[in-house]
Protein backbone atom coordinates (compact mmCIF):
# COMPACT_ATOMS: atom_id res chain seq x y z
CA UNK A 1 0.00 0.00 0.00
CA UNK A 2 1.04 3.49 -1.05
CA UNK A 3 2.95 5.23 2.59
CA UNK A 4 1.24 8.68 1.65
CA UNK A 5 -1.76 9.50 -0.02
CA UNK A 6 -1.55 10.18 -3.85
CA UNK A 7 -3.97 13.06 -4.54
CA UNK A 8 -7.06 12.83 -5.00
CA UNK A 9 -7.75 13.03 -8.66
CA UNK A 10 -5.74 9.98 -9.07
CA UNK A 11 -6.39 7.92 -6.04
CA UNK A 12 -9.00 6.65 -7.45
CA UNK A 13 -7.13 5.05 -10.52
CA UNK A 14 -4.23 3.18 -8.19
CA UNK A 15 -5.34 -0.22 -9.99
CA UNK A 16 -4.43 1.65 -13.33
CA UNK A 17 -1.04 3.59 -11.92
CA UNK A 18 0.02 0.36 -10.19
CA UNK A 19 -1.58 -3.20 -12.00
CA UNK A 20 0.32 -6.36 -11.16
CA UNK A 21 0.77 -8.30 -14.25
CA UNK A 22 0.14 -12.27 -14.66
CA UNK A 23 2.90 -15.04 -15.88
CA UNK A 24 1.49 -14.69 -19.50
CA UNK A 25 2.31 -11.21 -19.26
CA UNK A 26 5.13 -11.06 -17.44
CA UNK A 27 6.28 -14.12 -20.03
CA UNK A 28 5.43 -11.68 -23.12
CA UNK A 29 7.18 -8.46 -21.82
CA UNK A 30 10.38 -10.43 -20.63
CA UNK A 31 11.44 -11.40 -24.45
CA UNK A 32 12.36 -7.38 -24.29
CA UNK A 33 14.51 -7.66 -21.52
CA UNK A 34 17.56 -8.95 -19.44
CA UNK A 35 17.83 -10.45 -16.42
CA UNK A 36 19.03 -8.97 -13.36
CA UNK A 37 19.09 -9.61 -9.66
CA UNK A 38 19.80 -7.10 -6.81
CA UNK A 39 20.54 -7.53 -2.83
CA UNK A 40 18.57 -5.92 -0.06
CA UNK A 41 19.64 -2.02 0.49
CA UNK A 42 20.58 -2.12 -3.47
CA UNK A 43 19.37 0.86 -5.65
CA UNK A 44 17.77 -0.42 -9.18
CA UNK A 45 17.41 3.94 -10.18
CA UNK A 46 17.96 6.58 -8.41
CA UNK A 47 16.43 9.66 -8.40
CA UNK A 48 18.59 12.80 -10.83
CA UNK A 49 20.47 10.00 -12.60
CA UNK A 50 19.91 8.37 -15.68
CA UNK A 51 17.20 6.22 -16.09
CA UNK A 52 18.08 2.68 -17.32
CA UNK A 53 14.32 1.60 -18.51
CA UNK A 54 11.47 -0.29 -16.87
CA UNK A 55 12.31 -3.00 -14.56
CA UNK A 56 9.77 -6.08 -14.45
CA UNK A 57 9.68 -7.53 -11.01
CA UNK A 58 10.04 -11.28 -10.88
CA UNK A 59 10.63 -11.84 -7.02
CA UNK A 60 11.06 -9.65 -3.66
CA UNK A 61 10.02 -6.34 -2.74
CA UNK A 62 11.08 -2.63 -3.99
CA UNK A 63 10.45 0.59 -2.23
CA UNK A 64 9.30 3.35 -4.52
CA UNK A 65 10.13 6.91 -2.95
CA UNK A 66 10.38 10.58 -3.75
CA UNK A 67 13.49 12.46 -2.90
CA UNK A 68 14.13 16.06 -3.71
CA UNK A 69 17.83 17.69 -3.45
CA UNK A 70 17.41 19.03 0.37
CA UNK A 71 17.12 15.26 1.44
CA UNK A 72 13.35 15.06 2.12
CA UNK A 73 12.11 11.19 1.17
CA UNK A 74 8.52 10.31 0.55
CA UNK A 75 7.83 6.91 0.27
CA UNK A 76 5.29 6.16 -2.49
CA UNK A 77 4.64 2.48 -2.89
CA UNK A 78 6.14 -1.13 -1.98
CA UNK A 79 6.18 -3.10 -5.20
CA UNK A 80 6.57 -7.30 -5.57
CA UNK A 81 5.99 -9.54 -8.20
CA UNK A 82 4.29 -8.76 -10.98
CA UNK A 83 5.11 -5.20 -10.88
CA UNK A 84 6.86 -3.02 -12.86
CA UNK A 85 8.86 -0.09 -11.84
CA UNK A 86 9.14 3.15 -14.47
CA UNK A 87 7.10 6.37 -15.47
CA UNK A 88 6.55 7.87 -18.84
CA UNK A 89 10.16 9.20 -18.55
CA UNK A 90 11.75 5.40 -19.03
CA UNK A 91 10.51 5.59 -22.43
CA UNK A 92 13.32 8.12 -23.43
CA UNK A 93 15.89 7.06 -20.82
CA UNK A 94 15.42 10.57 -18.70
CA UNK A 95 16.52 10.80 -15.32
CA UNK A 96 15.44 9.25 -12.68
CA UNK A 97 12.34 11.02 -10.39
CA UNK A 98 12.08 8.57 -8.31
CA UNK A 99 14.62 6.32 -5.51
CA UNK A 100 13.77 2.52 -6.56
CA UNK A 101 15.42 0.25 -3.30
CA UNK A 102 15.24 -3.07 -3.05
CA UNK A 103 14.12 -4.37 0.46
CA UNK A 104 15.49 -7.88 -0.21
CA UNK A 105 16.94 -10.02 -2.77
CA UNK A 106 14.81 -8.90 -5.49
CA UNK A 107 14.93 -10.43 -9.59
CA UNK A 108 14.08 -8.76 -11.97
CA UNK A 109 13.60 -8.12 -15.67
CA UNK A 110 15.38 -4.68 -17.35
CA UNK A 111 13.84 -3.41 -20.15
CA UNK A 112 15.81 -0.84 -21.73
CA UNK A 113 14.12 2.53 -23.44
CA UNK A 114 14.81 1.48 -26.83
CA UNK A 115 12.99 -2.08 -26.16
CA UNK A 116 10.72 -0.80 -23.90
CA UNK A 117 9.28 1.33 -26.70
CA UNK A 118 9.65 -1.67 -29.69
CA UNK A 119 7.69 -3.74 -26.55
CA UNK A 120 4.78 -1.33 -26.38
CA UNK A 121 4.46 -1.05 -29.96
CA UNK A 122 4.53 -5.19 -30.26
CA UNK A 123 2.32 -5.97 -27.71
CA UNK A 124 -0.63 -3.69 -28.27
CA UNK A 125 -2.62 -4.76 -25.52
CA UNK A 126 -0.07 -4.50 -22.69
CA UNK A 127 1.05 -2.13 -24.45
CA UNK A 128 -1.95 -0.37 -23.49
CA UNK A 129 -1.79 -1.29 -19.99
CA UNK A 130 1.75 -0.07 -19.63
CA UNK A 131 1.42 3.15 -21.21
CA UNK A 132 -1.60 4.58 -19.19
CA UNK A 133 0.12 3.54 -15.95
CA UNK A 134 3.26 5.37 -17.23
CA UNK A 135 1.75 8.32 -17.91
CA UNK A 136 -0.47 8.49 -14.66
CA UNK A 137 2.55 8.71 -12.37
CA UNK A 138 4.19 10.97 -14.54
CA UNK A 139 0.91 12.83 -13.39
CA UNK A 140 0.77 12.00 -9.91
CA UNK A 141 4.44 13.19 -9.10
CA UNK A 142 3.95 16.42 -11.10
CA UNK A 143 0.21 16.63 -8.98
CA UNK A 144 1.98 15.84 -5.74
CA UNK A 145 5.20 18.21 -6.04
CA UNK A 146 7.70 16.29 -3.58
CA UNK A 147 9.94 15.23 -6.20
CA UNK A 148 11.99 17.35 -9.36
CA UNK A 149 13.47 20.53 -8.31
CA UNK A 150 13.09 22.21 -5.40
CA UNK A 151 12.81 26.59 -6.57
CA UNK A 152 13.53 28.66 -2.96
CA UNK A 153 12.96 31.93 -3.18
CA UNK A 154 10.00 34.74 -3.32
CA UNK A 155 6.71 33.06 -5.16
CA UNK A 156 6.12 36.27 -7.19
CA UNK A 157 9.82 36.60 -8.31
CA UNK A 158 9.76 36.96 -11.63
CA UNK A 159 12.99 35.01 -12.16
CA UNK A 160 11.35 32.18 -9.87
CA UNK A 161 7.45 32.33 -11.99
CA UNK A 162 10.15 32.43 -15.50
CA UNK A 163 11.43 29.01 -13.74
CA UNK A 164 8.09 27.37 -12.79
CA UNK A 165 6.80 28.22 -16.45
CA UNK A 166 9.49 26.28 -18.10
CA UNK A 167 9.06 23.03 -15.77
CA UNK A 168 5.76 23.04 -15.92
CA UNK A 169 5.24 23.61 -19.18
CA UNK A 170 7.65 20.39 -19.65
CA UNK A 171 6.25 18.24 -17.53
CA UNK A 172 8.85 18.58 -15.04
CA UNK A 173 7.64 17.83 -11.25
CA UNK A 174 9.01 20.45 -8.80
CA UNK A 175 8.24 22.78 -6.01
CA UNK A 176 8.85 25.96 -4.14
CA UNK A 177 9.55 26.88 -0.92
CA UNK A 178 10.20 29.88 0.97
CA UNK A 179 13.63 31.01 2.07
CA UNK A 180 11.91 30.70 5.70
CA UNK A 181 9.82 27.65 5.24
CA UNK A 182 12.23 24.95 6.76
CA UNK A 183 15.85 25.30 8.18
CA UNK A 184 17.58 23.64 4.84
CA UNK A 185 15.98 26.05 3.25
CA UNK A 186 16.48 28.85 5.34
CA UNK A 187 20.34 27.73 5.48
CA UNK A 188 20.64 27.49 1.59
CA UNK A 189 19.36 30.96 0.84
CA UNK A 190 21.60 32.31 3.95
CA UNK A 191 24.84 30.75 1.99
CA UNK A 192 23.76 31.33 -1.38
CA UNK A 193 21.57 34.11 -2.26
CA UNK A 194 22.79 37.77 -1.75
CA UNK A 195 20.12 39.49 -2.95
CA UNK A 196 16.13 39.21 -1.59
CA UNK A 197 15.04 38.36 -5.13
CA UNK A 198 17.51 35.83 -5.68
CA UNK A 199 16.27 32.37 -6.72
CA UNK A 200 17.86 29.15 -5.30
CA UNK A 201 17.80 26.13 -7.54
CA UNK A 202 18.60 22.85 -6.06
CA UNK A 203 18.54 19.49 -8.36
CA UNK A 204 17.64 15.72 -7.36
CA UNK A 205 21.62 15.16 -6.81
CA UNK A 206 21.83 18.07 -4.44
CA UNK A 207 23.68 20.47 -6.87
CA UNK A 208 22.75 24.05 -6.50
CA UNK A 209 22.27 27.03 -8.92
CA UNK A 210 21.73 30.66 -7.96
CA UNK A 211 19.35 32.48 -10.90
CA UNK A 212 19.96 30.16 -13.27
CA UNK A 213 18.34 30.54 -16.65
CA UNK A 214 16.45 27.97 -18.22
CA UNK A 215 19.19 25.88 -20.20
CA UNK A 216 21.39 25.32 -16.78
CA UNK A 217 18.40 24.47 -14.91
CA UNK A 218 17.49 22.06 -17.52
CA UNK A 219 21.29 20.53 -17.71
CA UNK A 220 21.34 20.69 -13.83
CA UNK A 221 18.20 18.05 -14.29
CA UNK A 222 19.55 15.89 -16.91
CA UNK A 223 17.07 17.05 -19.49
CA UNK A 224 19.86 17.86 -21.63
CA UNK A 225 22.57 15.67 -23.37
CA UNK A 226 25.66 17.55 -23.82
CA UNK A 227 27.45 14.76 -26.06
CA UNK A 228 27.40 15.82 -30.13
CA UNK A 229 25.05 13.83 -31.88
CA UNK A 230 27.02 12.20 -34.50
CA UNK A 231 23.66 10.38 -36.12
CA UNK A 232 22.44 11.26 -39.44
CA UNK A 233 18.62 11.73 -38.87
CA UNK A 234 16.43 11.36 -41.48
CA UNK A 235 14.75 14.44 -40.34
CA UNK A 236 14.77 17.05 -37.38
CA UNK A 237 11.92 18.98 -37.20
CA UNK A 238 12.45 22.37 -35.30
CA UNK A 239 9.68 23.54 -33.15
CA UNK A 240 8.06 21.24 -31.07
CA UNK A 241 3.97 22.89 -31.15
CA UNK A 242 1.29 20.95 -32.48
CA UNK A 243 2.65 20.97 -35.98
CA UNK A 244 6.04 20.11 -35.05
CA UNK A 245 5.02 17.50 -32.39
CA UNK A 246 2.58 15.97 -35.63
CA UNK A 247 5.31 15.76 -38.10
CA UNK A 248 7.39 13.86 -35.32
CA UNK A 249 4.51 11.49 -34.51
CA UNK A 250 3.54 10.63 -38.27
CA UNK A 251 7.17 10.53 -39.18
CA UNK A 252 8.66 8.30 -36.47
CA UNK A 253 5.40 5.97 -36.81
CA UNK A 254 6.27 5.10 -40.05
CA UNK A 255 10.65 4.33 -39.00
CA UNK A 256 12.06 7.69 -40.22
CA UNK A 257 14.84 8.42 -37.71
CA UNK A 258 13.44 11.92 -36.25
CA UNK A 259 14.42 14.50 -33.92
CA UNK A 260 12.32 17.43 -32.72
CA UNK A 261 13.76 20.79 -31.22
CA UNK A 262 12.00 23.46 -29.20
CA UNK A 263 13.77 26.10 -27.40
CA UNK A 264 11.21 26.69 -24.87
CA UNK A 265 9.03 23.90 -24.27
CA UNK A 266 6.89 21.73 -25.97
CA UNK A 267 3.16 22.44 -27.60
CA UNK A 268 4.21 26.33 -28.48
CA UNK A 269 1.32 28.54 -28.34
CA UNK A 270 -1.11 25.74 -28.03
CA UNK A 271 0.58 24.40 -25.32
CA UNK A 272 -0.13 27.50 -22.68
CA UNK A 273 -3.75 27.59 -23.45
CA UNK A 274 -5.94 26.67 -20.82
CA UNK A 275 -8.59 25.20 -22.78
CA UNK A 276 -9.33 23.94 -26.40
CA UNK A 277 -12.86 23.50 -27.07
CA UNK A 278 -12.97 23.24 -30.45
CA UNK A 279 -10.36 20.80 -31.11
CA UNK A 280 -12.14 17.58 -33.19
CA UNK A 281 -12.47 14.25 -30.73
CA UNK A 282 -12.90 16.29 -27.17
CA UNK A 283 -16.20 17.78 -26.72
CA UNK A 284 -15.86 18.69 -23.18
CA UNK A 285 -12.59 20.43 -24.24
CA UNK A 286 -8.64 19.74 -23.25
CA UNK A 287 -5.94 22.41 -22.26
CA UNK A 288 -3.13 22.45 -24.42
CA UNK A 289 -0.96 21.46 -21.90
CA UNK A 290 -2.68 18.12 -21.57
CA UNK A 291 -3.01 17.58 -25.37
CA UNK A 292 0.39 18.42 -26.65
CA UNK A 293 2.07 16.30 -23.60
CA UNK A 294 -0.29 13.15 -25.07
CA UNK A 295 1.27 13.93 -28.52
CA UNK A 296 5.18 13.81 -26.76
CA UNK A 297 4.44 10.61 -25.32
CA UNK A 298 3.21 9.51 -28.80
CA UNK A 299 6.01 10.70 -30.25
CA UNK A 300 8.82 9.41 -27.87
CA UNK A 301 7.39 6.03 -27.85
CA UNK A 302 7.49 5.95 -31.69
CA UNK A 303 11.46 6.83 -31.41
CA UNK A 304 11.38 10.38 -31.60
CA UNK A 305 14.33 12.35 -29.95
CA UNK A 306 12.94 15.45 -28.03
CA UNK A 307 15.61 17.98 -27.08
CA UNK A 308 14.16 20.71 -25.06
CA UNK A 309 15.46 23.31 -24.52
CA UNK A 310 17.78 23.76 -27.92
CA UNK A 311 17.45 27.11 -29.35
CA UNK A 312 18.67 26.46 -33.32
CA UNK A 313 20.67 29.69 -34.43
CA UNK A 314 21.30 28.48 -37.76
CA UNK A 315 20.56 26.23 -40.51
CA UNK A 316 23.26 25.19 -43.53
CA UNK A 317 22.32 23.67 -46.27
CA UNK A 318 24.18 22.02 -48.99
CA UNK A 319 22.54 20.96 -51.96
CA UNK A 320 22.69 16.83 -52.26
CA UNK A 321 24.16 16.64 -48.72
CA UNK A 322 21.61 17.22 -46.52
CA UNK A 323 21.48 19.86 -43.94
CA UNK A 324 22.99 20.88 -40.52
CA UNK A 325 21.34 22.78 -37.35
CA UNK A 326 23.33 24.69 -35.30
CA UNK A 327 22.58 24.99 -31.77
CA UNK A 328 23.39 28.03 -29.08
CA UNK A 329 24.95 25.72 -27.24
CA UNK A 330 27.79 24.79 -29.83
CA UNK A 331 26.06 21.28 -31.07
CA UNK A 332 25.19 20.67 -34.81
CA UNK A 333 22.85 18.00 -35.50
CA UNK A 334 22.62 16.50 -39.23
CA UNK A 335 19.93 15.81 -41.40
CA UNK A 336 18.63 14.39 -44.35
CA UNK A 337 15.71 16.93 -44.44
CA UNK A 338 14.30 19.85 -42.24
CA UNK A 339 11.24 20.47 -40.90
CA UNK A 340 10.45 24.51 -39.89
CA UNK A 341 7.80 24.28 -37.46
CA UNK A 342 9.22 26.98 -35.93
CA UNK A 343 5.83 28.87 -35.06
CA UNK A 344 5.51 32.47 -34.34
CA UNK A 345 5.32 34.75 -30.67
CA UNK A 346 3.25 37.17 -29.63
CA UNK A 347 4.25 40.61 -30.38
CA UNK A 348 5.33 43.10 -28.27
CA UNK A 349 3.35 47.01 -28.25
CA UNK A 350 5.73 49.71 -28.53
CA UNK A 351 5.40 51.14 -25.53
CA UNK A 352 9.13 52.32 -24.21
CA UNK A 353 8.42 50.83 -20.73
CA UNK A 354 7.51 47.44 -21.93
CA UNK A 355 10.26 45.83 -21.10
CA UNK A 356 11.27 46.47 -17.80
CA UNK A 357 7.83 44.89 -17.01
CA UNK A 358 8.22 41.63 -18.50
CA UNK A 359 7.89 38.86 -15.73
CA UNK A 360 7.10 41.47 -13.38
CA UNK A 361 3.33 41.79 -14.40
CA UNK A 362 3.48 41.96 -17.88
CA UNK A 363 2.52 38.71 -19.50
CA UNK A 364 2.56 36.15 -22.82
CA UNK A 365 0.57 33.32 -21.33
CA UNK A 366 -1.86 32.34 -19.22
CA UNK A 367 -1.00 29.20 -16.91
CA UNK A 368 -2.16 28.02 -12.96
CA UNK A 369 0.80 30.21 -12.03
CA UNK A 370 -0.04 33.73 -13.32
CA UNK A 371 -3.87 32.90 -12.38
CA UNK A 372 -1.84 32.62 -8.65
CA UNK A 373 -0.29 35.60 -8.76
CA UNK A 374 -3.47 37.29 -9.67
CA UNK A 375 -6.18 35.73 -7.81
CA UNK A 376 -8.85 38.23 -6.84
CA UNK A 377 -7.30 41.19 -8.39
CA UNK A 378 -8.06 42.97 -11.76
CA UNK A 379 -6.28 42.33 -15.05
CA UNK A 380 -5.98 43.95 -18.08
CA UNK A 381 -5.73 41.50 -21.30
CA UNK A 382 -5.44 43.17 -24.70
CA UNK A 383 -5.82 40.55 -28.00
CA UNK A 384 -8.77 39.57 -29.87
CA UNK A 385 -7.83 36.17 -31.54
CA UNK A 386 -8.35 32.89 -29.83
CA UNK A 387 -5.70 32.63 -27.49
CA UNK A 388 -6.84 35.72 -26.24
CA UNK A 389 -10.15 34.70 -25.67
CA UNK A 390 -9.07 31.49 -23.87
CA UNK A 391 -7.00 33.33 -21.61
CA UNK A 392 -9.69 35.38 -20.61
CA UNK A 393 -11.79 32.76 -19.73
CA UNK A 394 -9.14 31.26 -17.52
CA UNK A 395 -8.51 33.97 -15.73
CA UNK A 396 -11.80 35.20 -15.41
CA UNK A 397 -11.96 32.07 -12.88
CA UNK A 398 -9.71 33.49 -10.80
CA UNK A 399 -9.40 37.32 -10.95
CA UNK A 400 -11.84 39.68 -9.56
CA UNK A 401 -12.22 41.72 -12.85
CA UNK A 402 -10.80 41.28 -16.62
CA UNK A 403 -10.81 44.04 -19.19
CA UNK A 404 -10.34 42.75 -22.47
CA UNK A 405 -8.62 45.45 -24.72
CA UNK A 406 -8.80 45.21 -28.31
CA UNK A 407 -7.85 47.26 -30.92
CA UNK A 408 -10.68 46.53 -33.92
CA UNK A 409 -14.34 47.33 -33.49
CA UNK A 410 -15.70 43.87 -31.66
CA UNK A 411 -14.75 40.49 -31.62
CA UNK A 412 -16.92 39.00 -33.97
CA UNK A 413 -14.10 39.05 -37.05
CA UNK A 414 -11.38 37.41 -35.14
CA UNK A 415 -12.64 35.01 -32.45
CA UNK A 416 -14.71 32.05 -32.75
CA UNK A 417 -18.27 32.07 -31.20
CA UNK A 418 -18.36 30.10 -28.45
CA UNK A 419 -15.79 31.94 -27.18
CA UNK A 420 -17.23 35.48 -27.13
CA UNK A 421 -20.71 33.74 -25.92
CA UNK A 422 -18.62 32.49 -23.35
CA UNK A 423 -17.11 36.47 -22.52
CA UNK A 424 -20.69 37.60 -22.82
CA UNK A 425 -21.55 35.00 -20.03
CA UNK A 426 -19.08 36.37 -17.45
CA UNK A 427 -19.97 38.63 -15.11
CA UNK A 428 -16.62 39.88 -14.61
CA UNK A 429 -14.86 40.38 -18.09
CA UNK A 430 -15.31 43.72 -19.44
CA UNK A 431 -14.59 44.52 -23.42
CA UNK A 432 -13.51 47.41 -24.67
CA UNK A 433 -13.15 47.98 -28.46
CA UNK A 434 -11.10 50.42 -30.22
CA UNK A 435 -8.54 50.47 -27.19
CA UNK A 436 -4.92 50.93 -27.50
CA UNK A 437 -2.16 50.51 -24.94
CA UNK A 438 -0.40 53.36 -24.77
CA UNK A 439 1.48 53.67 -20.71
CA UNK A 440 2.75 51.43 -17.99
CA UNK A 441 3.92 52.63 -14.52
CA UNK A 442 5.60 50.65 -11.77
CA UNK A 443 5.78 51.08 -8.39
CA UNK A 444 8.93 50.99 -5.79
CA UNK A 445 9.96 47.77 -6.05
CA UNK A 446 9.50 47.52 -10.37
CA UNK A 447 6.56 45.98 -10.36
CA UNK A 448 3.58 47.15 -12.93
CA UNK A 449 1.13 49.32 -10.85
CA UNK A 450 -0.65 51.32 -13.41
CA UNK A 451 -1.71 50.84 -16.94
CA UNK A 452 -2.96 53.29 -19.38
CA UNK A 453 -5.21 52.74 -22.72
CA UNK A 454 -5.99 55.27 -25.24
CA UNK A 455 -9.45 55.17 -27.62
CA UNK A 456 -7.98 54.95 -31.03
CA UNK A 457 -11.12 57.13 -32.51
CA UNK A 458 -11.95 59.65 -29.07
CA UNK A 459 -8.38 60.08 -28.04
CA UNK A 460 -10.10 59.78 -24.73
CA UNK A 461 -7.14 58.37 -22.27
CA UNK A 462 -8.31 56.18 -19.43
CA UNK A 463 -5.58 55.07 -16.30
CA UNK A 464 -6.79 52.24 -13.99
CA UNK A 465 -4.15 50.57 -11.23
CA UNK A 466 -3.91 46.62 -12.40
CA UNK A 467 -0.26 44.93 -11.41
CA UNK A 468 -1.14 42.27 -14.36
CA UNK A 469 -0.93 42.40 -18.32
CA UNK A 470 -1.52 39.90 -20.63
CA UNK A 471 -0.91 40.20 -23.73
CA UNK A 472 -1.75 38.12 -27.42
CA UNK A 473 -1.57 40.80 -29.75
CA UNK A 474 -0.55 39.31 -33.48
CA UNK A 475 2.08 37.39 -34.12
CA UNK A 476 5.73 37.52 -35.87
CA UNK A 477 7.27 34.17 -36.96
CA UNK A 478 9.80 32.65 -35.60
CA UNK A 479 12.25 32.52 -38.40
CA UNK A 480 15.93 34.15 -37.63
CA UNK A 481 17.88 30.95 -37.73
CA UNK A 482 16.84 30.44 -41.87
CA UNK A 483 18.79 34.03 -42.19
CA UNK A 484 20.92 33.25 -45.31
CA UNK A 485 20.71 29.47 -46.14
CA UNK A 486 18.19 30.68 -49.10
CA UNK A 487 14.90 30.02 -47.33
CA UNK A 488 12.69 32.48 -49.22
CA UNK A 489 10.16 34.18 -46.69
CA UNK A 490 7.46 36.92 -47.15
CA UNK A 491 7.94 40.40 -46.00
CA UNK A 492 6.67 39.71 -42.71
CA UNK A 493 8.99 36.99 -42.46
CA UNK A 494 6.95 34.14 -42.37
CA UNK A 495 8.15 30.88 -44.60
CA UNK A 496 6.74 30.68 -48.67
CA UNK A 497 6.00 27.31 -49.63
CA UNK A 498 4.87 25.82 -52.75
CA UNK A 499 5.18 27.01 -56.38
CA UNK A 500 6.10 25.46 -59.40
CA UNK A 501 7.45 21.82 -59.34
CA UNK A 502 7.28 21.87 -55.42
CA UNK A 503 4.81 20.66 -53.18
CA UNK A 504 2.39 22.51 -51.03
CA UNK A 505 4.72 22.76 -48.03
CA UNK A 506 7.86 22.53 -49.41
CA UNK A 507 10.06 25.53 -49.49
CA UNK A 508 12.13 27.01 -51.54
CA UNK A 509 15.36 25.22 -50.75
CA UNK A 510 15.34 21.75 -51.96
CA UNK A 511 14.70 18.92 -48.40
CA UNK A 512 13.54 22.04 -46.15
CA UNK A 513 9.74 22.08 -45.48
CA UNK A 514 7.27 24.42 -43.44
CA UNK A 515 4.19 23.55 -41.47
CA UNK A 516 2.51 25.96 -38.85
CA UNK A 517 1.96 28.91 -37.90
CA UNK A 518 5.49 30.08 -39.22
CA UNK A 519 3.81 28.88 -42.79
CA UNK A 520 2.79 31.82 -44.88
CA UNK A 521 -0.59 31.54 -45.56
CA UNK A 522 -1.60 28.94 -42.73
CA UNK A 523 -4.25 28.58 -41.09
CA UNK A 524 -3.80 29.82 -37.61
CA UNK A 525 -5.47 26.62 -35.54
CA UNK A 526 -4.27 24.03 -33.61
CA UNK A 527 -6.02 21.66 -35.92
CA UNK A 528 -4.46 23.09 -39.25
CA UNK A 529 -1.14 22.83 -37.82
CA UNK A 530 -1.92 18.79 -36.96
CA UNK A 531 -2.91 18.14 -40.65
CA UNK A 532 -0.06 20.01 -41.72
CA UNK A 533 2.33 18.22 -40.08
CA UNK A 534 0.63 14.86 -40.98
CA UNK A 535 0.24 15.55 -44.15
CA UNK A 536 3.86 16.78 -44.82
CA UNK A 537 5.64 12.90 -44.08
CA UNK A 538 4.62 12.08 -47.12
CA UNK A 539 6.55 14.68 -48.79
CA UNK A 540 9.54 13.59 -46.73
CA UNK A 541 8.72 9.91 -47.50
CA UNK A 542 8.82 11.53 -51.60
CA UNK A 543 11.91 13.85 -50.84
CA UNK A 544 14.17 11.04 -48.95
CA UNK A 545 13.43 8.26 -51.34
CA UNK A 546 14.63 10.63 -54.62
CA UNK A 547 17.82 11.44 -52.84
CA UNK A 548 18.12 7.88 -52.28
CA UNK A 549 17.89 6.63 -55.72
CA UNK A 550 20.57 10.08 -56.91
CA UNK A 551 22.84 8.40 -54.27
CA UNK A 552 22.59 4.69 -55.63
CA UNK A 553 23.40 6.01 -59.24
CA UNK A 554 25.92 8.58 -58.84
Amino acid sequence: MPATPLTDTLSTRRDQMFPVLGESDLARAARFGTPRTYAAGDHLFRAGQPGPGMFLLLSGLVTISQRDGLGNIAPIVREGAGSFLAEVGALSGAPALVDGIAEEAVEAILVPPDRLRALITAEADLGERIMRALILRRVALIEQGLTGAVLIGDAQAPHLVRLENFLRRNGEPYHVMGAHDDAAACALAAQYANQPHEVIAVCPDGSILVDPDEEALARCLGLIDPAEQHQLFDVVIVGAGPAGLATAVYAASEGLAVAALDCRAYGGQAGASARIENYLGFPTGISGQALAGRALVQAQKFGARVLIPAQVTALECTPGAGAALHLADGRRLRARAVVVASGARYNRPGVPSLPAFEGRGVWYWASPIEARLCKGEEVVLVGGGNSAGQAAVFLAAHAARVTVLVRGAGLAATMSRYLIDRIEAAANITVLPGQELAELEGDATGHLDHMTWRDRHSGVVTRRPARNLFLFIGASPETAFLAGCGVALDRAGFVLTGGPDRGELETSLPGVFAVGDVRAGSTKRVGAAIGEGAAVVAALHRFLEAQQLKEATS
